[in-house]
């Protein structure tokens, strides 16, 4: 197996700190939904809007497992960095296994977050041609 350089987890930078933006804009994006759709069950306590809180919930939730995921996984590529600079290779390399670890599974969640993303989406064209067919 070829030796692990300092440039090897310092190529997953870039890719993680785009990966966080994206995460931090949809956890954005959700804490704004969610503050709007209380203020709306606030006025009129509807089952609709509930299942909407309910769903965003879950994906925010999900979305904060992928921050912690991706987070950790830019933590253990720096660690790794860290030790191949004090030449603990073996080391090193197990934590840059464990940091792609983290970060295969940020992206599984983000993966799952998708689905139930478009699966709120068809309710809500659901909804509307329930109305436009009444």
């Amino acid at each position: 197996m070829e030796a692990l350089t300092l440039t090897t987890p310092a190529l997953l930078f870039s890719a993680i700190s785009l990966i966080m933006l994206a995460y931090t804009n949809r956890f954005l994006a959700y804490a704004a939904i969610i503050r709007n759709l209380s203020d709306k069950y606030l006025e009129r306590k509807e089952e609709a809007l509930v299942r909407q809180i309910n769903n965003l919930k879950l994906r925010l939730n999900l979305t904060r497992w992928m921050q912690i995921f991706g987070i950790s996984s830019l933590l253990l590529c720096v660690l790794t960095m860290f030790l191949i600079y004090i030449e603990q290779q073996l080391l090193a390399t197990w934590v840059f296994g464990i940091a792609l670890l983290l970060l295969i599974l940020s992206l599984a969640l983000l993966i799952r977050e998708i689905q139930i993303s478009t699966q709120a989406l068809q309710h809500h064209l659901q909804d509307v041609e329930n109305q436009i067919n009444e």
